[in-house]
């Protein structure tokens, strides 16, 4: 079996796009002007400047050509695919060199040297040392790009991962207690656990919607209703969020489960966990607050342990700065605040 984080190492890079083609260009024209700036070099304007023109036009066609050949490489073993790709590159070079040097001298134009195989080549060899040092750039930066997001990914799926496990075993001594005497509601509890158990070890970088995390909400707070009773009253206030917003699932729901779990669970007479979203110029505000209990520094301090921490590196992973997450106590409670981009700021 191929080692997935071994395949993305070893992909070949995209050469169908404006960087593998700024890069080609980029070093062409850097190399004429070494070229141009050495010692005792007799180049002058009107050479210099039928050089870059022709580095340029031949950095397009070998871009385009590789960029052609690319589904083709793509079926080649790794190390194949290099050296197909840097073989494509000296042979166009070379090819792309005769014809110009076969024009240029039939139109007695002069621009280029009169031997002409000494000019193809010496463009030929140019170009297999540049080639072999451009595709060695891009496989070194596929490589860095594809462990830091694989990096990322790990990271993410830990958290994700980490489900609190007195959660899952009061959830299955509640159904426990239910199976006797409410079949039924016992069903609806362990098809709720189902649900969110499912989202969370089917989330390897699916993105849902809001309107799929606020039902895994409904779900959580549904299997926390039965095993609290009246202690737990929710408050809804998300009628002007827009459920289609593109959403990773479980983001939110840390977040309510933190003020059930610090804000109500502790106080014998429970409380109010209110949850309420709304828009805001181009961004949705999502805020979940609950009452203190009586040691309330205890609870502020555990309220920002592995549950925030989680949030606020999901949303930088999929947000990046776009995406923050405030906090603010009071005598009156604990206020968590998410900011997300609005994809559709516009839509009403």
């Amino acid at each position: 079996m191929t080692d997935p984080l071994h395949a993305e190492e070893t992909r070949l890079p995209q050469f169908c796009g404006l960087p593998a083609l700024a890069a080609a260009v980029g070093v062409a024209e850097l190399v004429v002007l070494v070229m141009a700036l050495a010692p005792d070099s007799p180049t002058s304007f009107r050479a210099l400047s039928t050089a870059s023109l022709l580095v340029v036009w031949l950095a397009l066609l070998v871009t385009v050509a590789l960029c052609k050949l690319t589904p083709w490489l793509r079926r080649l073993l790794p190390t194949q695919a290099y050296f197909a790709a840097w073989a494509a590159i000296v042979a166009i070079v070379a090819a792309a060199s005769g014809i110009v040097w076969w024009l240029d001298h039939a139109l007695d134009t002069a621009l280029t040297p009169d031997g002409g195989a000494r000019f193809v080549l010496g463009n030929a060899l140019l170009a297999a040392l540049l080639g072999a040092a451009l595709l060695r750039y891009f496989y070194v930066l596929a490589q860095w790009r594809s462990r830091l997001a694989a990096v990322a990914r790990a990271q993410v799926e830990a958290l994700q991962a980490r489900i609190r496990p007195h959660f899952l075993f009061n959830s299955m001594n509640t159904v426990a207690a239910l199976v006797r005497v409410d079949p039924a509601a016992a069903e609806r509890t362990l098809e709720d656990l189902a649900e969110l158990f499912r989202a969370a070890l089917g989330a390897d970088g699916r993105v849902g919607t809001l309107g799929e995390e606020l039902d895994l909400i409904d779900r959580y707070l549904a299997i926390e209703q039965l095993r609290l009773g009246e202690r737990l009253r929710v408050e809804r206030d998300l009628d002007a969020l827009p459920r289609a917003l593109p959403l990773p699932p479980l983001l939110l729901q840390p977040l309510v489960e933190n003020a059930v779990l610090h804000g109500i669970q502790p106080r014998p007479a429970g409380g109010c966990v209110r949850i309420a979203g709304w828009r805001e110029a181009d961004a949705v505000v999502i805020e979940v607050a609950n009452p203190l209990p009586a040691d309330a520094a205890r609870a502020a301090t555990a309220r920002n342990g592995h549950g925030l921490d989680s949030v606020r590196r999901r949303i930088g992973y999929h947000f990046g700065a776009r995406a923050a997450l405030e906090v603010a106590r009071d005598d009156d409670g604990f206020t968590v605040t998410l900011r997300l981009p609005d994809a559709h700021p516009d839509r009403r």
